[in-house]
């Protein structure tokens, strides 16, 4: 394992938070091989250019602050921007928006991240650290499926590629991803090699209590998958 996740780790603790902003979180998932979402994080408006260029449009914005848990209820995400006027208004309006509904906030900057294109099915993946049982990995489908049917499955961290795919076999909504009703099946060696890497995580890093992949973005078979939110929260030593 190389340095950098223990870095982006290290540097949230010495500041004092118990959670990952979105971009350290991209990254520390990024650095293990896990596929996600194009993004950037822009700091300054003379940035927005350079940074929404290399992602490409459609993007969304979504504003990058440890003090602030639901974005969309302060005004901090805008879907849908095709171009770059778009994103100089789309930051100027959620600075506006934060400082006006969250005046206490700090805000570290603005994430910009490239829209999933269309085709996929949700899912999501997680792990813990279980005070009877260690390292635990879940996975499920997402969306309604998991808050309405718990349709979830576990196992104890690390797992190998048959784990793996007992774990995706095992939930109800597996249907799904074989092709149900004339849909196309999904990519399952694509979530096979995310549950893996998400597994050595937890497992390499103790300092991470929670990890979150949710939702990622399942595409067709042979088409890969996206990771588009990532949560990571930290414990102390």
């Amino acid at each position: 394992m190389s340095s950098r996740p223990l870095d982006i780790i290290e540097k949230a603790l010495s500041e004092g938070r118990s959670k990952l902003l979105e971009h350290e979180a991209l990254a520390l998932i990024e650095s293990y091989g896990i596929p996600v979402a194009k993004y950037g994080i822009v700091y300054d408006e003379n940035d927005i250019e350079r940074v929404v260029k290399s992602i490409g449009f459609p993007v969304v914005a979504k504003v990058v602050s440890p003090d602030i848990s639901h974005k969309s209820d302060v005004g901090g995400v805008i879907l849908g921007i095709k171009d770059i006027e778009g994103a100089v208004k789309s930051y100027k309006q959620i600075m506006n928006n934060v400082r006006k509904n969250a005046p206490n906030a700090r805000i570290v900057g603005v994430l910009y991240q490239k829209m999933a294109n269309p085709g996929y099915i949700e899912v999501i993946v997680g792990a813990t650290r279980d005070q009877t049982f260690g390292p635990v990995v879940m996975f499920g489908i997402g969306g309604i499926f998991v808050e309405l049917l718990k349709d979830v499955s576990f196992r104890l961290a690390p797992l190998d590629p048959e784990d793996a795919e007992d774990m995706i076999k095992e939930i109800k909504g597996y249907r799904l991803l074989e092709g149900y009703r004339g849909m196309p099946p999904r990519d399952v060696e694509a979530i096979k090699d995310i549950l893996i890497k998400t597994s050595r995580i937890i497992v390499d890093i103790d300092r991470i209590q929670d990890i979150d992949l949710n939702p990622i973005m399942l595409y067709e078979r042979g088409k890969g998958a996206l990771t588009v939110d990532v949560r990571v929260i930290l414990r102390r030593a």
